[in-house]
């Protein structure tokens, strides 16, 4: 029996810092949320930590019914809900995948510490309030999901809740091994798939080893879409690679953002991981799960791409400042 889905094709998130400027602070728990059926950003009805939240209906559906063993899910954070450290050593990626074999969703995120564990029940962790934070989830029908595993062997997630029924062994095998803690001694240093959603959108999505030593801004997604990109991603200060001017096509990284309600706040308020193109002329929006600092460049993860006019609108008219390059 095909699992009971959500009604969405994809939707994608924008959980808001609780600082902005020259402004009192916020709950540190509204959000943005732009779907198949929006046109732009919608503030959320309720907050990112209920249940009847866009990502907390959505992952209602794992908490529902992990119990059956009768879909595939993966739970993956270097930062899980069950560690006050992040692990270093495997994929700085976040992510959920749910499916049966009809379909399911991947939902990609940057929070860390989420979502908890299935027998503990949807919520939102405290320490995710303070900074902004960026999701997708894309709802995929089954014969994808084996091109997404393949994309796993890239990312080296770090599981921290997972099962993969015996039915589905024979299709997913990698995954499977993922799913009990195996990890390859050899994957390709990058690989890019097209992925298609249950609606017939097409997506890029760009995976990352940590054979791949670069920024995968400047060194892949930026020449491989070729156009220049504005970055939003954390920057600790001190802790950034600057805008680079250095090849073909141009990475910037974003400062200042403004919100549809003109509200701003600066990066360095922002969790979230996302790029788009400078020029509307290529409308790419990239949302995923690496960060441009130098302990990024060793780091595997990826991202996922579209050229959804509505979502590069959405993001593009918030960039209210980037860095330019310094002159060599």
């Amino acid at each position: 029996m095909a699992m009971i889905l959500f009604s969405f094709n994809r939707f994608v998130l924008y959980k808001l810092p609780k600082y902005n400027i020259n402004e009192s602070a916020g709950s540190g728990l509204n959000y943005l949320y732009l779907d198949s059926m929006s046109e732009g950003w919608q503030p959320g009805r309720s907050l990112i930590n209920m249940t009847e939240s866009a990502v907390g209906r959505v992952l209602e559906q794992l908490y529902r019914t992990y119990r059956t063993n009768s879909a595939v899910y993966m739970m993956y954070n270097d930062a899980p809900p069950s560690m006050k450290n992040y692990t270093t050593k495997l994929g700085h990626s976040k992510g959920i995948l749910l499916f049966d074999k009809s379909q399911g969703f991947w939902l990609i995120h940057s929070v860390p510490r989420f979502p908890p564990f299935p027998e503990d029940g949807y919520g939102y962790p405290s320490t995710g309030q303070l900074y902004g934070q960026s999701a997708i989830c894309v709802t995929y029908k089954y014969q994808q999901f084996k091109e997404i595993a393949i994309q796993m062997f890239s990312y080296n997630p770090n599981v921290y809740n997972c099962s993969i029924p015996e039915e589905y062994w024979d299709d997913l095998w990698g995954l499977q091994k993922i799913c009990l803690g195996s990890h390859f001694p050899w994957v390709e240093p990058t690989h890019l798939i097209t992925l298609e959603s249950a609606n017939g959108d097409t997506f890029l999505s760009f995976a990352k080893s940590k054979y791949f030593v670069d920024d995968i801004f400047t060194g892949w997604i930026a020449q491989t879409l070729g156009t220049d990109i504005l970055t939003e991603t954390w920057q600790p200060r001190g802790d950034e690679l600057p805008s680079n001017c250095s090849l073909a096509h141009h990475v910037f990284n974003i400062k200042r953002l403004t919100l549809p309600s003109h509200s701003s706040f600066y990066s360095s308020h922002d969790h979230s991981k996302w790029c788009v193109s400078r020029l509307a002329t290529a409308p790419w929006t990239c949302i995923g799960d690496l960060n441009r600092n130098p302990s990024q460049i060793w780091r595997s993860g990826g991202f996922i791409c579209t050229q959804n006019k509505f979502i590069y609108n959405a993001f593009s008219r918030m960039v209210s400042y980037y860095k330019a390059c310094i002159p060599l």
